[in-house]
């Protein structure tokens, strides 16, 4: 198995400088807020932490291809950084200190492309997830302290914890109904939303997880650090990584039974 520890060093230099880029920015009373032709808002410090990270990487990996959620794809090649300069936007924009900065590299295989390293940095909460593939996933200040994750053993549903985002998705897309017999299911509930509820999946305060929407740079980072922290991550459909355009995350044991919820209708 390739090692990836360099790829995952790098990773976190460049965490550490959008950590400061947009910690900078964070509740400054003159920051500029536009609306994206989707009708989501991105802010001057999304555009800026996402060229800090594209610049950093084009001097460190200039072989390796960039595909961030503001500047779209640059370059081809087997090896393609995948970047959500701020993931909670919204949160960010309002003061709300849930949003991070998520940070994957992938690689191309034979199920197309595959994420071996992943970062997820929330300078705001003063936390910092990561995982390589093969080498488990981690929390902590840095490399050298930090905790492993592990994934819940809950077994059954009713005594599971479930966090999602909120109702509109699953509404739209026709499955509010298993949606919510899940909620109803469940030992506890909550919309922690974006990034998180995927760590607390990794580190076992949560048990599953799902959203009905999103894109790959949303989903890349979590998505290896859920799997080397022993759980499952996979669509909707139960294809296995970030590549369906929805998410479902679990500690592996409650897996099916989740997928089962959200596909009554299916």
């Amino acid at each position: 198995m390739p090692d990836y520890h360099d790829d995952l060093r790098l990773a976190h230099v460049l965490a550490d400088a959008a950590d400061a880029a947009t910690m900078d920015r964070f509740k400054a009373l003159d920051l500029k807020v536009e609306t994206k032709p989707d009708m989501t808002p991105v802010s001057e410090a999304d555009k800026g932490a996402e060229e800090l990270i594209r610049g950093q990487l084009k001097r460190a990996r200039p072989r390796d291809a960039i595909l961030g959620e503001e500047y779209g794809i640059e370059g081809t090649g087997p090896r393609r950084w995948v970047i959500d300069p701020i993931d909670g936007t919204k949160n960010y924009v309002r003061g709300v200190p849930v949003w991070a900065t998520l940070i994957s590299l992938m690689v191309q295989g034979e199920g197309g492309y595959q994420p071996v390293v992943g970062v997820v940095s929330a300078p705001a909460l003063g936390r910092r997830w990561w995982a390589a593939q093969g080498g488990g996933a981690y929390t902590g200040r840095s490399l050298t302290s930090a905790s492993r994750l592990r994934v819940s053993k809950v077994g059954r549903i009713p005594d599971a914890s479930f966090a999602y985002s909120s109702l509109t998705g699953w509404e739209e897309s026709g499955r509010l109904d298993g949606f919510m017999d899940l909620t109803r299911a469940c030992w506890r509930t909550r919309g922690y939303g974006d990034f998180w509820p995927y760590m607390m999946v990794a580190e076992g305060s949560v048990d599953i997880c799902a959203e009905p929407e999103l894109s790959l740079w949303d989903m890349a980072a979590t998505a290896i650090v859920v799997q080397e922290a022993g759980g499952s991550f996979t669509g909707l459909d139960g294809r296995k990584g970030p590549h369906s355009g929805n998410a479902a995350a679990s500690n592996g044991l409650l897996h099916e039974e989740l997928l089962g919820y959200l596909n009554q209708r299916y």
